[in-house]
């Protein structure tokens, strides 16, 4: 048997939540292929061993900043068990929904919600200007992630949905490029902004 075959044996036995396979997963943005990691893991929970390395949270596995973006404001903080099981659910859904490797779904919408331009201000003799600027591909992902948690949290609040569906269709949406969702909407408002103000 072949080295590649039995790598590939071995990383088809390692599955995220024990269902998904990593193998075949593709993100097609050159720019972005080093910060979406996906390496493979059965439980997506490094225990911030990132933390003191520059540039560390690009080896944190994709899922695991999600789950990570899913518990940030007030009530959900530091539950991660909790968001863990809001998006091992989710998953499900986007299965059931798309008939995909949800993991798949997830890098088609990061890549789609992730904005490219933005505006940052700049003091210049005491008036200050927006510039627009390029957006480095750590940031993309970060903003990605933030955009499609932040919408799935606003569907959900107050609302008979819930937060696990409010994901998945978050997810669904963006990864079709769809303007319902929230994400897409975010960064077509940052690129407009910044495209007037070049």
């Amino acid at each position: 048997m072949s080295e590649t075959s039995t790598r590939e044996i071995e990383l088809g036995e390692i599955r995220l939540f024990g269902k998904w396979s990593y193998i075949g997963i593709t993100v097609r943005d050159p720019s972005l292929k080093r910060y979406i990691s996906l390496k493979p893991v059965y439980l997506p929970h490094t225990g911030g061993r990132h933390e003191h390395k520059r540039f560390g949270k690009a080896e944190v596995p994709i899922v695991e900043r999600l789950i990570n973006k899913i518990m940030r404001p007030g009530q959900n903080m530091g539950k991660k068990h909790l968001a863990y099981n809001i998006v091992k659910t989710a998953f499900d859904i986007i299965h059931l929904r798309t008939n995909e490797n949800p993991l798949q779904v997830l890098v088609r919408a990061i890549e789609n919600a992730a904005p490219r331009e933005e505006t940052t201000r700049i003091m210049y003799g005491g008036i200050v200007y927006h510039v627009s600027v390029d957006v480095s591909p750590l940031r993309r992902v970060d903003l990605a992630l933030r955009f499609i948690t932040e919408g799935a949290r606003m569907k959900a609040f107050r609302n008979p949905i819930s937060i696990e569906e409010a994901l998945a269709e978050e997810i669904i949406l963006a990864a079709s490029n769809d303007p319902r969702s929230y994400a897409i909407q975010k960064k077509d408002e940052i690129e407009r902004i910044a495209l007037s103000s070049r």
